[in-house]
């Protein structure tokens, strides 16, 4: 069984509508104008230590109880904030969860490991794998649930179909609501389906996008995303993408990454993740230096969340410590 895409039953798993904060010493330190930055808080979204991949949940949830569902199998990387969210909505709505993970059992300790551990999730390692064949370990693994009896439901990676980019086209209309006037709206772009929701909603001018490396065809991922979500056809070359942040690869820390992540601690006290955000926030540094960003318009940076994956990302981890400023009693 996968997640039906007709399906447009919703569990209810968040809060809503989640803030939109001013973001005035960034916003200087980055070359705008005070009120030009905002920052869209999905974050703090509720459950399972919050983050973007809630709404997306919401609707991939519902449409697996509607078809009978008894367990969620998905797939991420070890590290994975939507495996950890998969887990917690799993354990919210009475449903089991396996947790199909690239890597081996010493490929990362702590962060969002520990929370599925708390969250009762069952892991799977799949290896050095990525893509299609991580999927299809994930679909051998629903096949041995099947033989034992179980309805499992699989849940694509990052929760990227067109059911869960459907949450992000319902944040386009709940940001339009917070700030009619937003110019731009600047978004990680992982797996696809925030993105694409953003775009189906606010038009691919709107929407900048921060590939983070996560798929080998970041702008086909998103246009085909839109396309099944609403039937809208935008081509490729429409999309605002940077791909200037994507460094050694996704789980890498890059320094842009880091001086962002430093520059949002030290302005607003904002926690920021290397993969993720981070890298958002250096890619608008980026945009504002190149003149694609402007000052006075406004502009939003949505937080996605992700904060347990900083503390299970031995480089940035290490990286704050050295930055410790250490005084005498």
């Amino acid at each position: 069984m996968g997640v039906g895409d007709g399906a447009r039953q919703r569990a209810a798993l968040g809060t809503w509508p989640t803030p939109l904060e001013p973001a005035p010493r960034l916003a200087r330190a980055l070359g705008l104008g005070a009120d030009d930055l905002w920052v869209k808080r999905d974050d703090l979204t509720g459950l399972g230590g919050g983050g973007n991949k809630v709404r997306k949940l919401e609707w991939l949830c519902g449409a697996a109880l509607a078809e009978g569902a008894t367990t969620l199998v998905t797939t991420g990387a070890a590290q994975s904030n939507h495996a950890r969210l998969t887990a917690a909505a799993g354990a919210r709505l009475g449903l089991d969860v396996v947790l199909v993970l690239a890597g081996s059992p010493d490929s990362s300790a702590s962060g969002n490991l520990v929370l599925d551990g708390l969250f009762g999730a069952g892991v799977v390692w799949a290896g050095k794998v990525r893509g299609a064949e991580l999927a299809a370990a994930a679909e051998r693994v629903a096949d041995g649930l099947r033989q034992r009896g179980a309805v499992p439901c699989v849940i694509p990676l990052g929760g990227s179909s067109p059911v869960g980019a459907y949450g992000y086209a319902e944040c386009g209309r709940e940001l339009l609501d917070q700030a009619p006037d937003l110019d731009t709206v600047v978004a990680t772009l992982g797996s696809g389906g925030m993105m694409a929701g953003l775009v189906d909603t606010l038009g691919p001018g709107r929407v900048l996008g921060v590939d983070c490396g996560a798929v080998d065809d970041p702008a086909g991922t998103v246009t085909g995303l839109v396309a099944g979500l609403s039937g809208t056809v935008h081509a490729p070359r429409d999309l605002r993408l940077r791909h200037d942040q994507v460094g050694a690869g996704y789980s890498t820390l890059t320094e842009e990454s880091m001086e962002a992540l430093t520059l949002a601690g030290r302005t607003e006290g904002l926690a920021l993740d290397p993969v993720y955000t981070g890298r958002a926030l250096a890619g608008l540094r980026a945009a504002v230096r190149d003149g694609s960003v402007a000052p006075g318009r406004r502009t939003v940076l949505l937080h996605s969340g992700g904060l347990p994956g900083l503390f299970g990302h031995a480089a940035a981890v290490a990286r704050s410590q050295e930055a410790l400023t250490v005084l005498s009693p």
